[in-house]
């Protein structure tokens, strides 16, 4: 079975934003708590399953993707694609954001029961985190952008992970990644933010209101 057969988590574009003037929609985050909770349970109430391949050309549907920024006392963990793999496009880009799509998980009490295995998931599968086991999670925001081909059927849910300061976090594939730890300064720096992937752009204004 290739990627593009893959059962995701989708959801109809109308039953999370709504319509007419009590819409929900917005471009770049959503950082406002009632409607961020709003459109989590929108999510929660309305997500059925659907073939990727299918999803990703069909803008009446979203695509929720958990992506998790790590952080650590005041540094949050940032990694570069190298040259070794995945999209050409992507090379010497940078991102502070870990996810990817979810599929469905059997016998889970709520949706953040799968949002959160799924993000467990996505993590082990980039990174190595030891000794966290104290982290605390939590989600600070939603990620739109209607405004590109793939942002439109795909929306992300911030998560924001606070690791306890003994904690270790390295790549898995030297190869393909280059990680490291940067304050939001840092961040901020037009030399690094404009090489920032689109949602890390986002991820970082969001994170700038914190």
């Amino acid at each position: 079975m290739g990627k593009m057969d893959e059962q995701i988590i989708v959801v109809g574009r109308s039953d999370l934003f709504g319509a007419g003037d009590s819409s929900l929609v917005f471009q770049g985050t959503e950082r406002y708590e009632q409607s961020v909770a709003t459109l989590k349970k929108r999510m929660s109430d309305h997500f059925l399953v659907m073939r990727r391949g299918d999803a990703e050309e069909n803008p009446l549907y979203k695509q929720p993707i958990p992506y998790a920024v790590l952080k650590k006392g005041e540094r949050y963990f940032t990694y570069k694609r190298l040259g070794g793999g995945g999209e050409e496009r992507l090379y010497g880009k940078l991102s502070i954001g870990v996810g990817g799509h979810m599929n469905e998980v059997k016998g889970a009490d709520d949706f953040q029961q799968v949002l959160a295995q799924n993000l467990d998931r996505e993590i082990n599968e980039e990174l190595i985190v030891q000794n966290a086991e104290t982290a605390d999670m939590k989600t600070i925001g939603l990620i739109n952008d209607d405004k590109s081909e793939v942002g439109k059927v795909h929306i992300g849910v911030l998560v924001v992970i606070v690791l306890p300061n003994d904690a270790q976090v390295d790549v898995r594939e030297k190869d393909k990644l280059e990680g490291s730890w940067n304050t939001l300064d840092e961040l901020r720096n037009p030399d690094v933010y404009d090489r920032m992937e689109s949602w890390s752009g986002f991820a970082i204004d969001a994170l700038s209101h914190v």
